[in-house]
């Protein structure tokens, strides 16, 4: 007999689309006799049904972020001379995410001389980046009772969770290893 793997709404990534979908309707298929159903398909909206092994739900990343900061490294290619137009001449900025001052986010040199403020801004709102998401899960977890709050919260409460979901939605393990088999 089956059971249903996914419910109605929930957000799946469908195999032979490769796309996310939500589901629209769970359709189970019934025998006569039979106490539960034979099969049950998923209606996403995308012109057939699919069984449950052509859908994937997705996986949440629960990851810590760390304590991310902004260091300046030294520019190689240029002196404090010729980049004077620079906010901080002589240096471009590195966001380190490792304890250990490695790994993070760098950009090449002429990419930081081209718009030197458009760079700066970047790093310092990639090293916020952690804080924001840990205000963003508070304020998620704030609506409780969301009757009760004001519309503009309501707003707010929504765009922290489908952030939280975009940050921490991955597809699954399955099918990552069927499209790179493909």
């Amino acid at each position: 007999m089956a059971k249903a793997v996914f419910h109605k709404h929930q957000r799946v990534f469908v195999r032979p689309v490769g796309t996310w979908a939500l589901i629209e309707q769970v359709k189970p298929h019934w025998v006569k006799g039979m106490d539960e159903p034979v099969r049950i398909s998923y209606d996403c909206g995308l012109g057939r049904d699919f069984s449950t092994t052509e859908l994937a739900e997705e996986e949440r990343d629960e990851t810590e972020a760390g304590n991310w900061r902004l260091m300046r490294a030294k520019n190689k290619w240029q002196s404090a001379d010729e980049c004077a137009h620079h906010p901080f001449p002589g240096t471009f900025p590195i966001v380190v995410t490792d304890e250990q001052d490695w790994g993070g986010w760098r950009v090449p040199g002429a990419e930081y001389d081209r718009d030197p403020q458009l760079i700066e801004f970047q790093s310092r709102l990639i090293t916020a980046a952690p804080t924001l998401m840990t205000l963003a899960e508070k304020l998620a977890d704030q609506a409780e009772k969301p009757d009760e709050l004001p519309d503009d919260l309501r707003t707010l409460i929504e765009i922290a969770r489908n952030t939280l979901k975009r940050i921490k939605s991955r597809p699954s393990d399955t099918v990552n290893a069927k499209s790179r088999a493909a």
